[in-house]
């Protein structure tokens, strides 16, 4: 026993001999190169000075793990360091956990090798003259907790793959240039700020519960909590009271009277243009329309619904019928068959919306809705026609296919509002193709589309 217990002691105190050695002597060899690499190619002030025949680990802003196996952290703020960050340097640092280069004075693009930093958890790049779109390879970092962006010259859309970075509770993007519409960010973030950039549009709902601080700056970004987005549709205004004019405004109505003239025969030619167009495609459909039921058919079909008088006449409760229908759909958007859109008429309300064109049948606004999703919406006017032939007229349009021709999606209907939803088309309209000049209307007047249709009525009706 007492040889054994001898020895026993004796391995105890090699290996409390041995272990010190190997910790003193143990060098993040690979990491030293590339921090090396990365400081030889940035120019930098004297502050930074590492001593290329001692360890890494004891460097200025470096740290490394217990065993001084790899680097942990690289803090470098305020250094003086100044052009682009090098690829294939710090990259190469695959353990790094905490990156800080901020108040620097690099510049350009963050490297696409810095995907390579797995193990990232917190980057500090705010204060630097870096540019260039959101870096996309930022979002394969899964395991970052922290993102500081800010007063950098960063610009284009922020993207919706920030989703990707489920760990994330702080994000820090102001005083850039990124533009667009804010993604609807459903991250579980403590810190968020998006101040001072050109955003615009609504602000989704997953993002108004940071006070107004955060979107300050961005003059077009709209929605709780900064003000309210403009309504799309401005409600219908009242009837107005029939009163004689005061005595200024029949002056100033005399004096503008040839311009008056002039307009009233524009809108007086297109309105007869479009009414030879209306009685056309009329024609086509009573020549289509099968032949009306005998009296007798009627009276029975309208006793067998329980609103047939005496007489078999029931005009009076069918229009009380058709009315009522019409009252309860009044709301609602119908979507024709193969549509791609699912929002409802509220949705189309609460949207942003900016004018792209006016014409003689009336305004085409661009619509975004508060999912992203964009739309362009052509608001009808001085259109008189019965529901039943709109929802005709919309079918036969909506069955219109042709690569030039803009699909027609959906349609709305009332007494006071008409309104036609079409894909947005970012690429331009028919017309800028065909006269050279560029349009803000990215879909066919609906002019056209009643144009199509008129001659496609009149030739079946003289065939």
């Amino acid at each position: 026993m007492a040889f054994h217990f001898h020895i026993m002691f004796m391995i105890l105190i090699f290996v409390a001999l041995v272990q010190p050695s190997e910790r003193v002597n143990a060098e993040p060899t690979q990491d030293k190169q590339a921090l090396l690499a990365f400081l030889s190619q940035t120019p930098h002030a004297n502050r930074v000075q590492w001593n290329t025949s001692g360890s890494a680990c004891t460097w200025f802003g470096v740290q490394c793990d217990s065993n001084r196996s790899f680097v942990t952290s690289l803090h470098l703020p305020g250094a003086g360091l100044v052009g682009p960050i090098p690829p294939n340097t710090i990259s190469r640092l695959t353990r790094l956990r905490v990156l800080s280069l901020r108040s620097n004075a690099l510049v350009g693009p963050i490297p696409a090798d810095f995907a390579n930093l797995t193990s990232l958890r917190n980057l500090y790049l705010q204060n630097n003259h870096l540019s260039g779109e959101f870096p996309a390879t930022l979002t394969r970092l899964t395991r970052l907790t922290r993102l500081e962006l800010s007063s950098n010259n960063f610009s284009g859309a922020i993207p919706f793959s920030l989703n990707n970075l489920t760990r994330l509770t702080g994000l820090f993007l102001e005083n850039n240039s990124f533009s667009g519409n804010l993604p609807s960010i459903t991250l579980k973030l403590v810190n968020f700020t998006v101040s001072n950039n050109r955003l615009n549009g609504s602000i989704p709902n997953s993002l108004s519960r940071f006070p107004g601080e955060s979107f300050s700056g961005n003059n077009d970004l709209c929605g709780k909590p900064l003000q309210p987005c403009t309504p799309f549709f401005p409600a219908p205004a009242p009837s107005p009271s029939i009163a004689v004019p005061p005595v200024e405004q029949q002056q100033q109505k005399a004096k503008g009277l040839s311009i008056s003239a002039i307009v009233g025969i524009v809108v007086g030619s297109a309105l007869f243009i479009l009414l030879l167009l209306l009685l056309l495609f009329l024609c086509c459909r009573r020549r289509r329309r099968p032949a009306k039921p005998p009296p007798q058919a009627v009276a029975a079909a309208a006793a067998a619904r329980g609103g047939a008088a005496e007489g078999g006449t029931s005009s009076s409760k069918d229009e009380d019928i058709t009315g009522s229908v019409e009252a309860a759909e009044r709301n609602k958007l119908v979507f024709l068959e193969g549509g791609v859109y699912g929002f409802a008429l509220e949705d189309l309300l609460k949207a942003s919306a900016e004018v792209l064109g006016k014409g003689s049948m009336g305004t085409s606004y661009k619509a975004i809705l508060e999912d992203g999703t964009t739309v362009v919406v052509k608001r009808l006017k001085d259109v008189a026609v019965a529901k039943r032939e709109f929802e005709a007229q919309m079918e036969v349009v909506g069955n219109v296919k042709h690569e030039n021709v803009v699909p027609l999606r959906a349609f709305y209907y009332s007494k006071d509002e008409k309104l036609l939803v079409y894909d947005y088309m970012a690429a331009g309209s028919l017309s800028a193709l065909l006269h050279g000049t560029l349009l803000l209307s990215h879909f066919y007047n609906f002019t056209s589309l009643y144009i199509l249709i008129g001659y496609t009525c009149s030739r079946h009706f003289f065939l």
